[in-house]
């Protein structure tokens, strides 16, 4: 029986062969936990002893029609699937308690069923009674959604095949249960047995299954990685509890692109979509003051502005403080670098706080040239036009990089007023009309020519 036992982490899924306290692939202490293999005994050892059928082979222009896809009703929802909800795919969606994934999954499922598809809706989590508070107060009693709790895997697959419903939600995978798998629920092996054989009804029966995600503190999706590998579609649910934006964003779409987000708002109603999310993120901007920089970016396919804030002040401390919100630190570091080796501009003995603001988390490289302006703005205590949204990676040497998408950018800043746009220097900058560029070659020269020489 010992034979038959393995350890994985239940943080990054690594295998051990014995059990001990600190995971030694992601560092994780009290992460490791026994695990049974699936398939153990005679049959499995005798498995190479049998001869299989030949597996039909195909070439790579065989034709095939585009997979059927279905519309929600909820425009920024289709939007991140690519185009809509795809038949015989699974999908997952993560992110922290209490951001809202029951709510948003709750209303898509009203939004499908009202279009006539036919919908379950599994919670592990809670009570029939305390969805159907939910649906009440979202307004949504009257939707004809199917409604079920339960965490008995076993229980619930017989029941989808006996209603074969065209999308099945699971809320979460981590309360899913299933009685062939020697291990509690929410354990590795749990997990990664259920979302194994939700996947595999999903594909077999040409309906679409969605399962919610537990989030570990670092962020990620609880459970072995091998889950994300196993779906179609992985989705995060990102937002602050103390902001009312939300940002569904897709890492991982076999049907649609990666990186596409949707923008919606917590309401007393629910979550309302957001149609223009520039124009919100920028609502809330005041009058033009020193660390305050307009960023042309590119969420997936969609451009989009926000704003964002530098704060530069005296540290009381031996080591300033280097505090990041919505952005990289390490990139900030290599900026700060560059600035004081390549312009002169120092920030020995000051603390430096940075935030994008509204709540977005902002990865592409393009930024730099923004986060740049800011902090020079913050500490000579000099103001960027309100009119000026700026763009632009810096590479080490203190060059400026011209970036994707540059064309789709400056459209989308003048579409919302703004009329000088401070971009790199680009064989073909494709500016949009009626919007003045000040196209430069290095840091340096933006410095100089922004904030006065040095």
């Amino acid at each position: 029986m010992a034979k038959d036992l393995s350890f994985t982490c239940s943080e990054c899924g690594a295998v051990h062969s014995k059990w001990s306290g600190r995971c030694d692939a992601c560092g994780a202490w009290n992460t490791i936990v026994e695990d049974r293999p699936l398939a153990a005994g005679p049959a499995a050892k005798s498995l190479g002893a049998r001869r299989g059928a030949a597996v039909h082979l195909t070439d790579l222009a065989t034709q095939e029609a585009e997979p059927p896809r279905t519309l929600s009703g909820v425009t920024e929802l289709d939007r991140v699937l690519g185009g809509g909800l795809v038949q015989a795919s699974a999908l997952l969606v993560g992110g922290d308690p209490g951001i809202g994934k029951s709510t948003l999954l709750l209303q898509a499922a009203a939004r499908f069923a009202r279009n006539g598809i036919k919908v379950i809706y599994v919670s592990g989590e809670e009570s029939a009674a305390q969805v159907q508070m939910r649906a009440r107060r979202l307004g949504l009693e009257k939707s004809p959604v199917r409604l079920a709790a339960e965490t008995n895997l076993r229980d619930i697959l017989t029941t989808l095949e006996t209603e074969k419903p065209d999308l099945a939600i699971i809320d979460s995978i981590q309360t899913m249960w299933a009685d062939h798998v020697e291990a509690a629920p929410g354990s590795v092996a749990q997990v990664r047995a259920c979302a194994h054989e939700l996947t595999q009804f999903a594909k077999r029966r040409t309906m679409a299954v969605v399962m919610v995600g537990h989030v570990t503190k670092e962020g990620t999706l609880a459970g072995p990685r091998v889950v994300e590998h196993m779906v179609d579609t992985v989705l995060y649910f990102e937002g602050e509890r103390g902001h009312q934006f939300r940002i569904l964003r897709a890492v991982k779409n076999r049907f649609g692109p990666a990186d596409e987000i949707g923008v919606f708002e917590m309401t007393g109603r629910g979550l309302a979509e957001v149609k223009n999310p520039s124009a919100l993120f920028l609502s809330e901007r005041g009058k033009p003051a020193p660390g305050s920089v307009v960023f042309a970016g590119i969420e997936g396919t969609r451009p989009m502005l926000c704003e964002i804030q530098a704060l530069v002040a005296l540290s009381p401390l031996g080591t300033p403080r280097r505090s990041v919100v919505g952005w990289d630190g390490g990139r900030l570091a290599m900026i700060l670098a560059v600035l004081e080796s390549r312009c002169g501009v120092a920030f020995t003995g000051l603390d430096v706080y940075l935030n994008v603001a509204g709540g977005l988390r902002i990865s592409e490289p393009a930024a730099d040239l923004a986060v740049a302006a800011a902090l020079v703005s913050a500490r000579e205590d000099a103001t960027i036009p309100p009119d000026c949204v700026v763009f632009g990676e810096i590479s080490l040497s203190g060059a400026l990089r011209p970036v994707v998408q540059a064309e789709n950018r400056l459209k989308e800043a003048q579409k919302l007023g703004f009329t000088t746009a401070i971009v790199p220097h680009q064989p073909k900058p494709g500016a949009a009309s009626g919007l003045t560029l000040r196209a430069l070659q290095d840091l340096p020269g933006f410095v100089n020519e922004v904030f006065g020489p040095r």
